[in-house]
């Protein structure tokens, strides 16, 4: 199935990628589902929960109305599981429910790509309502003299000199 480019104003298409069998995804359709998934996720915790869920329902309501019951009841078991996982420290079950949820909406939006303005005016009014992440400063000094070199980095760092 090919699925065409998610266009902005002022901007061009994205060029799609291949997903095999001559189908094709919109690499920033996968870009959506991905934001959508974990902001979902996200605020399952939080007390904007409701108002991701609505969101995503409402979303699933306009595609495939009968199965808007079924996401909701998804979507609330989904909550469930992550709140019990927070509880026991289990940080790999909030990974696999966020692949998961990215994984739902990508395919939604890969059958339906003309809900992809309406999900992100969702993730718009639930932006806001994220929590904050930790910020960490980090501050690097270094001085060299002479034929000396400073390599600094903020995490990984490969250096190869010939």
């Amino acid at each position: 199935m090919a699925v065409s480019g998610v266009t902005h104003p002022g901007r061009e298409p994205s060029h799609p990628i291949e997903l095999g069998r001559g189908g094709t995804v919109d690499p920033e359709i996968t870009a959506l589902a991905g934001t959508a998934g974990t902001t979902v996720v996200t605020l399952m915790a939080t007390s904007a929960w409701e108002a991701a869920r609505d969101g995503l329902v409402a979303l699933w309501r306009k595609a495939r109305t009968g199965r808007a019951d079924g996401i909701a009841e998804e979507l609330e078991a989904s909550r469930e599981e992550l709140l019990a996982a927070r509880d026991t420290g289990d940080d790999a079950t909030e990974a696999e429910l966020t692949a998961a949820w990215q994984g739902r909406v990508r395919r939604l939006l890969v059958a339906q790509p003309e809900l992809a303005d309406e999900l992100r005016a969702i993730l718009d009014e639930l932006n806001p309502r994220l929590p904050e992440s930790p910020r960490h400063e980090i501050h690097m000094r270094a001085e060299a003299s002479g034929n000396g070199r400073v390599y600094q980095a903020g995490r990984d760092q490969h250096i190869t000199e010939r």
